[in-house]
Formats: C-alpha cells, sequence, structure tokens
C-alpha cells in the first residue's frame, strides 16, 4: 500500500511538472502577447512574421464570450459572461483555424482564461449573443447562478487570504472554484481549447483562487493534442497571474508547485534598473537573488497589458513603449539572459488607460497597418516587429542553452556578457561612451550587429564587429546612439 501511495505520488508531480515547458518546437524560444489582435490577423502573422522570425509562440486574449461595455474598453475582455467561443477577434471556426495555422507555422497558443470569476453589474450583454444577470448571479449561457458563486463581499484587505480569494475583485462576480459544477465548467472549457490544439494558458487572476482548487483543475487537463504536432503525453503549459512584490501574504510559492507564474517582480526590476534607479553592473546575478520564482516556473516580461497602464504592479518604474531606448535595452537583455520565459509584449497605442484597440467603426476592432520596414501603424505598436527586438529573438534561439560567460562591468551602468562561444551582448546605459576591448567568447571573425541592422547575405546593413583570434572585440556604444546595446552571435558572422 505504501509503495502503491508512493508511486501515485511521484507520477503526480510529475504530471504537475511537466506543466513548467513551454512546449516550443525544438530550436524556437519566445513568447509574443498579441494584445487584443483579431484571429484571423494572428494566423497570418504566425504565417508571415512569426514563424520566419523564430518566435515559439503567441498569448492570446481571453477567447470567450465577454460583456459588452459601452465605450468598449481593453478590460472587458475580462469580464466573461459565457465559455462559448465569440469574442470581438473572432468566433470558434476562427480561432480553431488560427491555432492550426500556427501550428502548422511552428508556432504555439496560449490562452488568456479568465475563470476566477463572471462579469460584474453592468455587464448583461454578450458578444456571442448570451445575457446574464450578474446582480442575482444568472449567467445561463454557462448555466451558472447564485448556487455557483462565494457570498457577495469585496477585496479590502490584501493581508488577509480568504478575503482575497473568497470576495470579489472590483465587483467581478466570484465564483467558487472548490464547487464541483463550477469545476466540471472550467475543465470543459480548457480541455475544449487543448483539443483545439492550444500549448497551454496563462490564468488570470489565479491569486485570486486557492491552489488547492487550481491543483483539483489542473490535474483533470486533456494533454495536448498529438494532431496538432505535440509530443504523446505532453501538458499544457500552465503559467498564473500572481502578483507578488513580497508586501502581501499570497505568496508566488504558494503556486509554483503547480506550475510557473507570471513574475512581476521581474518587470519591476528591470523598469528600475534600465530608469537608472539601479546600476547594471547590479545584474550580474539576476535570478532568484533578485527573489524571483525558479527560472523554470517564471514567466519574466518587460510590461504587460495591465502594468503599462499603472495598474497591476510595478507603478511608474515599469518601462513601456513609450521610452523607447530603455524598453529596448530591457528587452534586449530579458532574451539575452538565460533566466525564465520570456514574454514580449506587443501593444496597441493608449492615452488613457481604459481605451480599448483600434477600430473600424468603435466596436469592431480594426486590422494593423504594416509598412515598408516591417513596423506597424494603424493605432498598432507592435513592439515585436521592431528590429531591435525580433533579431533578440533570433539571437536566444541561436544560443540556445548556452551558459552565461565572460562577464563585465565597468563598475556603473556598462555591461556585457557572452552566451556561450554562441552569442555576446554589451549594454551602456551610463551618460559616457563605452569603448573598450572585450572578450566575447565567440570564434575569430566579422559579426553583424542584430541590433543595429540585419545580415542580409554576406553583409550586415548595420554595425559589424570584429573578433580576433583571442575572442575579443573592441565594443563601441555612444551615448547619442538610438541604441545603448549591441548584440553579436553564431548566425549573424559574415
Amino acid at each position: 500500500m505504501f509503495l502503491t501511495k508512493a508511486l501515485l505520488a511521484v507520477a503526480f508531480l510529475a504530471l504537475v511538472n511537466a506543466q513548467y515547458w513551454h512546449n516550443y518546437k525544438s530550436g524556437r524560444n519566445g513568447m509574443v502577447h498579441l494584445f487584443e489582435w483579431k484571429w484571423d490577423d494572428i494566423a497570418a502573422e504566425c504565417e508571415n512574421f512569426l514563424g520566419p522570425y523564430g518566435f515559439g509562440g503567441v498569448q492570446v486574449s481571453p477567447v470567450n464570450e465577454n460583456a459588452v461595455i459601452g465605450s468598449r474598453p481593453w478590460w472587458e475582455r475580462y469580464q466573461p459572461i459565457s465559455y462559448k467561443l465569440s469574442t470581438r477577434s473572432g468566433n470558434e471556426q476562427q480561432f480553431a483555424s488560427m491555432v492550426r495555422r500556427c501550428n502548422d507555422a511552428g508556432v504555439r497558443i496560449y490562452v488568456d482564461v479568465v475563470f476566477n470569476h463572471m462579469a460584474a453589474d453592468g455587464g448583461t450583454s454578450g458578444t456571442g449573443g448570451s445575457t446574464a444577470d450578474p446582480g442575482s448571479k444568472s449567467f445561463p449561457g454557462v448555466p451558472f447562478s447564485s448556487l455557483d458563486f462565494n457570498p457577495t463581499c469585496a477585496i479590502t484587505n490584501y493581508a488577509d487570504p480568504t478575503n482575497v480569494r473568497n470576495c470579489e475583485l472590483v465587483g467581478l462576480r466570484d465564483l467558487n472554484q472548490g464547487n464541483s459544477y463550477v469545476r466540471d465548467k472550467i475543465v470543459d472549457f480548457l480541455n475544449h481549447l487543448t483539443d483545439l490544439g492550444v500549448a497551454g494558458f496563462r490564468v488570470d487572476a489565479a491569486k485570486h483562487m486557492w491552489p488547492g482548487d487550481l491543483q483539483a483543475i489542473y490535474s483533470r487537463l486533456n494533454n495536448l493534442n498529438t494532431a496538432h504536432g505535440f509530443s504523446s503525453g505532453a501538458r499544457p503549459y500552465i503559467f498564473q497571474e500572481v502578483i507578488d512584490l513580497g508586501n502581501e501574504a499570497i505568496s508566488k510559492s504558494e503556486y509554483t508547485g503547480l506550475g510557473a507564474v507570471t513574475e512581476f517582480r521581474h518587470s519591476d526590476s528591470i523598469g528600475k534598473v534600465f530608469r537608472g534607479k539601479d546600476q547594471l553592473r547590479y545584474l550580474n546575478n539576476w535570478g532568484t537573488a533578485w527573489g524571483f520564482a525558479d527560472s523554470d516556473a517564471s514567466l519574466v516580461f518587460v510590461d504587460n497589458h495591465d502594468n503599462q497602464r499603472g495598474h497591476g504592479a510595478g507603478g511608474a518604474d515599469v518601462l513601456t513603449y513609450k521610452v523607447p531606448k530603455q524598453y529596448k535595452m530591457a528587452s534586449a537583455f530579458m532574451l539575452a539572459h538565460p533566466f525564465g520565459t520570456p514574454r514580449v509584449m506587443s501593444s496597441f497605442a493608449f492615452d488613457n488607460t481604459d481605451q480599448g484597440p483600434p477600430t473600424t467603426d468603435g466596436h469592431n476592432i480594426a486590422s494593423p497597418i504594416f509598412n515598408s520596414d516591417m513596423s506597424c501603424g494603424g493605432g498598432w505598436v507592435c513592439e515585436h516587429r521592431w528590429r531591435q527586438i525580433y533579431n533578440m529573438v533570433g539571437f536566444r534561439n541561436a544560443v540556445g542553452d548556452a551558459r552565461l560567460q565572460n562577464w563585465w562591468d565597468n563598475g556603473s551602468n556598462q555591461i556585457a556578457f557572452s552566451r556561450g562561444s554562441e552569442g555576446f551582448v554589451a549594454f551602456n546605459n551610463d551618460n559616457y561612451d563605452l569603448n573598450s576591448s572585450l572578450q566575447t567568447g565567440l570564434p575569430a571573425g566579422t559579426y553583424c550587429d542584430v541590433i543595429s541592422g540585419f545580415k542580409s547575405g554576406s553583409s550586415c546593413t548595420g554595425k559589424t564587429i570584429q573578433v580576433g583570434s583571442d575572442g575579443r572585440a573592441n565594443i563601441y556604444i555612444g551615448t547619442s546612439e538610438e541604441d545603448g546595446v549591441v548584440a553579436i552571435h553564431v548566425n549573424a558572422k559574415l
């Protein structure tokens, strides 16, 4: 009996631990959040850009029916009405087609799933035609009734885990995930998405749900669909939204046994460093020494859809597309450093924190416009199409699992390091030029700096860097240059 229990425990542990793996295709890395994009546009982006440039996956906005809010703010997507796959991004057929096309292009899909709650008062009509009465906790599109929710109360005390997990986040009707019927509906929803070919889930508001309830839900998830190219027995990648900057009663460590967490300390810390509030030299022990979760349990990012608007965590220190030089430097560091599973943000431009995506008529989402330099227009920012970012995804693919070596700093805000003998980066966030002979770890030759340009045949559209037989190169980054970083790798050798 003891042996049987022990074997079951080991099997269950393996089941949960497998959900740390992102399920990218071999040789690919880097996830991008195509925030509020339509499914047809994501499919085309997988085929035309993300696949060719080596991206590993896409996080998509919530896929299930949400409340229609008058001004159509972005956050209406986080007010579920039902689990029907019908939103402004498209219907179920379009979603399923997008997943298939992206998987065929080598790009995995991760769905932002919202099952902590249903819509708040005022959210009576849904994007799929359903109606609801949040006031009486009636959501016939599922169906859910008042029996499926926690008693009405407001979250007022983040020092009280019960208040945080059993009460309503900004009036959103709080589901009781301890209820077996509620669990069944959630599991059915997630398994339907898995059957359609998704690779994993970003679990919204995970800290507002009890870890034991989440464990019960995750343990019932289907293996990934082998018809979409996943190996037999592959598990969905789970990354849970747990905001933990170290000053609350609920800790991310309560959730890392279940899967990865969205590491908000990474976002907060990298923003402080590249805004000049901390020195770059301190990055020499970047990772768990900074209070982050373990590398395989950390989904890392510079900004996300919440904190770029001042919501969530990090406040004014969070870097966004609005400070492009520092943002590109921070993104380059994140993608060059081996810690965590990186996610790049791809935004639409906004002037107020409620503003929804660009539309054609105030309601229907507009497609991005692509410029001749591959950047976006039409109200879309598309940071993932900035050369300094997509080329660093290529850098990450080129260096693979190579160790961080040859660390150098000038004692303040100039740093450099190599990834084994596969790649090298240098950063200058000082108010004077970086001009030093540094050990790159790379074989001798001429390399194209993938920040200022890209390799085109046997030439480079940007800077070139000459590495000598001893692996050293003269690295120059002027303070007046557009970019405060240079990066070279073996696939950029001329």
